[in-house]
């Protein structure tokens, strides 16, 4: 329940807001733990344990650096492979249409409604793919155009005048390609639970040590810790927009944002 309430705020706030949000509570809240804390340990600021935290604190910021950069990596090779499918998916379209004035003048129209059909049909599918949800008209509009080629095929008086092996390996690229990404919005949903346990518990490790840091001047300690906030308010929205495309892609709900892959498509159309 808590998991699906976040997701949904994540998708439908704007990541400006997003960010904005994170360093106000993180860095905010930082600030406001280091002033409780100097007013009840007023010891703090004398500095007597700093070179005891100066190994500590090393410690924990080469892991928490090492982490962050893990699952970044990680995640960044999950978005790879997703635009990567995006790619073939239009430049296997882009084939396709470049060849079917190759066909009998009767099937050329038929054959390019039936591909406007599916770029529709996948322009509206395209914002629920990250979830792994698909649409049963893009599922139709898909199989419509693959008959479509196959009785176009078939009347051709002189098929060796037409690539049509490579026009139904297009075909089948194209097919394939959005059942990856389908495949990849459904099985790569971002991290673990374990992995956001593991990354708030190193992120407020780093920030904790910086707050204990006995330093005599106020606004020295008080600033560093709010830098200290800011960039582990920042890695937070990193991995966020990584592990959800829709932060990234501005899918906000937006129907006129045509994914790019698509569009090209349907401008080989015109």
């Amino acid at each position: 329940m808590i998991f699906e309430f976040v997701h949904s705020l994540i998708v439908w706030l704007p990541g400006w807001a997003m960010l904005a949000g994170l360093i106000a509570a993180i860095a905010g809240g930082s600030f406001l733990i280091t002033f409780l804390v100097r007013r009840k340990f007023p010891r703090i600021a004398s500095g007597e344990r700093n070179d005891a935290l100066n190994f500590g604190y090393g410690a924990v910021a080469l892991v928490y650096a090492f982490f962050i950069g893990f699952v970044v990596s990680g995640l960044w090779d999950q978005i790879s492979n997703e635009d990567s499918q995006a790619r073939i998916e239009g430049a296997s379209g882009v084939e396709l249409a470049r060849n079917i004035s190759a066909f009998e003048p009767a099937d050329v129209d038929h054959i390019r409604q039936s591909m406007l059909n599916y770029v529709h049909a996948a322009e509206a599918e395209w914002p629920l793919a990250d979830k792994g949800q698909r649409l049963p008209e893009a599922d139709d509009a898909l199989s419509a155009l693959i008959q479509t080629f196959r009785e176009a095929g078939a009347r051709v008086d002189r098929p060796e005048l037409i690539p049509l092996a490579n026009t139904f390996h297009n075909l089948d690229q194209l097919s394939r390609s959005r059942t990856d990404r389908l495949l990849e919005g459904e099985v790569n949903d971002g991290p673990s639970w374990t992995l956001w346990a593991v990354i708030f518990l190193t992120s407020g490790l780093v920030i904790g040590c910086t707050i204990i840091y006995g330093v005599a001047s106020r606004a020295m300690h008080y600033s560093v810790v709010v830098i200290v906030g800011a960039m582990v308010s920042i890695n937070l929205f990193l991995v966020l927009v990584l592990a959800h495309r829709c932060l990234a892609d501005k899918c906000h709900g937006d129907p006129t944002e045509t994914p790019a892959a698509l569009q090209i498509i349907a401008d080989s159309l015109k």
